[in-house]
């Protein structure tokens, strides 16, 4: 069995081990230590890293009775000096008690309560059993939960039994046979845990709320502690200090700026959008004047014609078969491959139909009403044959 010394001591990261056993492992290496301050991934905190005997330690796994520590060069059984990356495991520290204590907050102030954590790379994550936390409600959590890492409590560990954990009122109830280890943060939070912890609540750091997302029937909350949420809020003012010298404006006038842009933008575009509608319209009545009418009425049949999506034309089809009696547009196009039909009021005949017809015959997929219908078609010439196939339909 291995001796666990991160129960005891999270801030341990030099010390001297016996390696038991090394098995190759392909390119790597599995050891078996007979103590170990590497903590191995578990209860959603990622393993340790380090080195063992000068090979780097890549991962660490928790195998009950013994923990399997991964290292990229080959080992051999007898004494080890061992050495914890202390950078990771502060790191892992700071995030975890972070989360320890901002669900301890979230069950106090709204009763609601963490069903699973993740520690990631760039940030962790807790599951909540609630639809959504309110812009108030964030603000609330993520004050209250800084003001406890104001007040630098005491994080503390101890091992019970079963019995007297159960006395203990614990945030989440333990399953666990055995001896259970508690971390708790003094008046706020008590839960079985065997992670690593601060030893006070201001080491945590800031603790910084970013954003929620729904996931099935709970709410996953992202955040960031300490160096993390540090880091963050530089790049974040980083950013908005960008955004504020592109609007030339001081910085707290800067969101307010960006969303007038936004707005005039978005009235831009809608201007913009009427007016290459009025074109095409104006193009689609110019194509039909243009055309040489004859007993059926007037027609524009195009092929290969258009490149690109075919969608521009639409309004055009639609300003010519609008503009009088009789009127037909028929337009193939090359690229993508794809047919476009717009048939006058008065015709008889339905343009989906037909359309639907033609592509359907010459592995192309498409439809529409029966004034307008498109279809896309699997090649150029499948396109030019649709289109033949429509205007011979229509005589």
């Amino acid at each position: 069995m291995t001796e666990r010394l991160y129960y005891s001591d999270s801030y341990l990261t030099s010390f001297d081990a016996h390696i038991l056993d090394a098995r190759p492992d392909e390119a790597r290496c599995q050891v078996f230590l007979d103590r170990t301050a590497f903590y191995p991934a578990s209860g959603g905190q990622p393993s340790d890293t380090g080195r063992i005997a000068g090979a780097a330690v890549v991962d660490v796994i928790d195998g009950e009775d013994r923990i399997v520590h991964v290292v990229d060069a080959p080992l051999e059984p007898g004494p080890a000096a061992c050495q914890v990356d202390w950078t990771r495991r502060f790191d892992h520290m700071q995030q975890h008690t972070g989360q320890h204590l901002l669900s301890a907050v979230l069950v106090e102030l709204f009763g609601y309560a963490t069903a699973s954590f993740h520690l990631g790379a760039e940030v962790s994550t807790i599951d909540i059993e609630a639809p959504q936390l309110t812009a108030a409600q964030i603000e609330a959590a993520e004050a209250r939960a800084n003001a406890v890492v104001f007040e630098n409590r005491e994080v503390g560990v101890r091992f019970c039994s079963p019995e007297e954990a159960q006395s203990l009122g614990l945030r989440k109830p333990s399953e666990r046979s055995g001896a259970i280890r508690v971390v708790e943060i003094a008046g706020c939070d008590r839960s079985a845990c065997g992670g690593t912890h601060v030893g006070r609540t201001g080491e945590i750091g800031p603790i910084l709320v970013r954003r929620q997302d729904r996931v099935r029937a709970a709410t996953r909350v992202e955040f960031l502690c300490g160096g993390r949420a540090v880091r963050q809020a530089r790049a974040d003012y980083q950013g908005l200090s960008r955004v504020a010298q592109l609007f030339s404006a001081p910085l707290d006038q800067a969101a307010d700026l960006a969303a007038a842009q936004i707005e005039a933008a978005k009235a831009a575009g809608k201007a913009l959008a009427k007016l290459e509608a009025q074109a095409a319209e104006y193009r689609g009545r110019e194509l039909y004047h243009a055309a040489t009418p004859d007993a059926r009425g007037r027609r524009v049949h195009r092929a290969s014609e258009a490149s690109g999506p075919i969608e521009p034309w639409r309004l055009v089809a639609q300003g010519f078969a609008n503009s009088g009696p009789g009127a037909v547009f028929l337009l193939a196009a090359d690229t993508p491959p794809a047919i476009l039909v717009a048939l006058a009021p008065d015709c008889p005949a339905d343009a989906g139909q037909l359309v639907r017809a033609a592509a359907t015959a010459l592995g192309g997929r498409g439809g529409g009403s029966a004034r307008l219908a498109q279809a896309s078609l699997p090649s150029p010439d499948a396109a030019r044959q649709a289109i033949e196939q429509v205007a011979a339909a229509l005589g």
